[in-house]
């Protein structure tokens, strides 16, 4: 865990201790029930100060975000939980959702078979429509977590479901673009990272909400399921 972790509210400030307050009573030989040679209102034994916990980290930057959300997850989730991320979300949303088409392979044949202007509009039309299911879906996670407990953010747990989503699932992609998404390889590429991507989800509701496991992976379990039968199934 990269440094101490940030609390969601702002602690109320102690008050200053009044210079009248009467000091602690000790004898150091003078009799009059008061130490000297120290300052005024100081007290006889004061312990060692706490030093003040470290400043928070600031957000990554796309180009960190994306690799390490995949390479180094847990201190990405912990670094990332207040912080919202609409821009990366969703143009890579969008683009999964323009190149997911050609995962399919009777979509592929009938954008392949038709003009170049009405391609270019069911393209659009697909990556917005994963741009807003994606969107439902991260919240519906966000709020399953609100209720069982969770203390997270919306727009930082929406964003990092988004980009679970459409990020887990490129490998299977890219393979199912060159060989076709009913071969094997691309079968078993499909189980392989759904499963990451519910162990992605778990671990972020996880961090995000500060949640037991379990939890954290039923929240995400009606996101992570309508990957399976949206996406995946398309080709499984």
């Amino acid at each position: 865990m990269p440094g101490q972790r940030r609390k969601r509210e702002q602690e109320p400030q102690q008050p200053y201790p009044s210079p009248y307050q009467a000091e602690p009573y000790y004898d150091d030989g003078h009799g009059d029930g008061y130490g000297h040679g120290h300052g005024y209102g100081t007290p006889a034994a004061a312990g060692p100060a706490e030093p003040p916990p470290p400043p928070p980290q600031p957000p990554l930057p796309w180009k960190e975000l994306l690799p390490s959300l995949i390479l180094k997850p847990d201190p990405t989730f912990w670094r990332m939980r207040d912080y919202p991320m609409w821009g990366p979300a969703l143009i890579v949303t969008f683009l999964y959702g323009t190149v997911a088409v050609f995962g399919l392979d009777k979509a592929r044949e009938d954008i392949l078979n038709t003009t170049v202007s009405n391609a270019v509009i069911y393209l659009l039309i697909t990556g917005v429509a994963m741009v807003l299911g994606s969107l439902l879906l991260s919240t519906v996670t966000h709020n399953l977590a609100r209720q069982f407990g969770g203390n997270g953010l919306w727009a930082p747990t929406t964003g990092l479901a988004m980009l679970i989503m459409a990020l887990t699932d490129v490998p299977r992609l890219l393979v199912a673009i060159f060989v076709g998404g009913a071969t094997p390889v691309v079968q078993i590429l499909g189980w392989a990272t759904w499963l990451f991507a519910g162990a992605l989800f778990t671990m972020m509701v996880a961090r995000s909400h500060e949640l037991p496991w379990p939890r954290a992976l039923a929240a995400s379990a009606i996101q992570l399921l309508s990957l399976l039968m949206l996406v995946k199934l398309g080709t499984l």
